[in-house]
């Protein structure tokens, strides 16, 4: 039984790595894509994951299989693609640490996967079903994963989605605000930031952005708020968790470190039981879920900052200690 399978980009992340010599930006190829990370994250802690996804069929291409190997990532659904290559990222930090991106995918192989070769039977033996939006620009990736996420429902699988929005991937603002919407439908998870929450309600306010969210359909809706924690709102509860104070050196997959880890958290539950949770038993999740995610901000990359599970509880119990002593 595969605990998580995910689907979408699989891509190369360059991260700053200083400077040489004379002066100029040296950058580090990494492995990256949301819900690659997502995986390394479930997989860091001992979960059983499995990726759908293409890339080229060229060194970066190999090399991201490769990591996912080693990282015990099934990757069988993993297609190489002869004619177009692998997707690129360049990643830019400011002074705190956040990222923007510029990509090279005009057009990238995690955009040619088709419906023919999405991986079916890793979905048949999975418990759970991730995605996110980026695999949504184009088709045919597009239509790979919606056709994949309806057969998860089908399957009664537990989805769970993550727009992680980039909007310089997609021709205009209102085609991505369709095809989220359209996907939504599908996520028993919605996890979102505060800017994507925004882009989806109309609002900042947490509480009724989340509500909003949560009508269209979910059982559980996450909101990461970054250096500020996260928000959840279930059909019995609602409330805010504080961030784990860091030093922050690179945001670039915190997001995707907290869903893999709360994905992790909540193995072998249904929907029902995540809408009508024990308020207190979802905290301590969303807790964890934070640790994880605020711990992978301080290393460089994503995949290679993110902490296992004797880190992140003896992380728990060193903040919650100090807290303790300044109460």
């Amino acid at each position: 039984m595969i605990d998580v399978v995910a689907m979408g980009e699989l891509l190369i992340d360059f991260t700053p790595g200083g400077t040489n010599s004379k002066g100029m930006k040296i950058f580090t190829q990494n492995p990256g894509g949301a819900p690659a990370n997502v995986l390394a994250m479930n997989t860091r802690l001992g979960g059983k994951t499995a990726f759908i996804g293409k890339v080229g069929q060229d060194a970066f291409g190999m090399f991201l299989w490769e990591v996912l190997k080693g990282k015990g990532i099934d990757t069988s659904g993993l297609v190489f693609d002869p004619a177009t290559p692998t997707t690129l990222a360049f990643v830019h930090l400011d002074e705190k640490g956040d990222r923007s991106f510029s990509f090279y995918r005009s057009p990238g192989a995690d955009q040619m996967l088709t419906p023919k070769e999405v991986a079916l039977h890793l979905i048949d033996n999975c418990g759970v079903f991730h995605f996110g939006s980026v695999s949504l620009t184009h088709d045919p990736c597009r239509s790979a994963v919606f056709y994949a996420a309806e057969y998860a429902k089908k399957q009664c699988k537990l989805v769970s989605f993550d727009p992680n929005i980039r909007l310089m991937l997609w021709e205009d603002a209102e085609d991505a605000r369709a095809q989220i919407e359209r996907a939504i439908k599908y996520a028993d998870i919605l996890k979102v930031s505060e800017e994507e929450m925004a882009f989806l309600t109309g609002t900042q306010d947490l509480d009724t952005g989340s509500k909003r969210l949560l009508d269209k359909g979910a059982a559980l809706v996450l909101v990461s708020l970054g250096e500020q924690g996260a928000y959840y709102r279930n059909h019995s509860s609602s409330g805010h968790v504080p961030a784990y104070p860091v030093n922050t050196v690179d945001t670039t997959g915190a997001g995707d470190a907290f869903i893999g880890a709360f994905l992790w958290k909540n193995k072998g539950m249904m929907r029902e039981e995540l809408a009508f949770m024990n308020p207190v038993q979802l905290k301590q999740m969303v807790r964890f879920a934070n640790a994880a995610g605020a711990m992978t901000t301080t290393g460089s990359g994503a995949i290679p900052a993110m902490p296992d599970l004797e880190q992140i509880q003896s992380f728990m119990r060193e903040k919650e200690d100090v807290l303790s002593c300044r109460q």
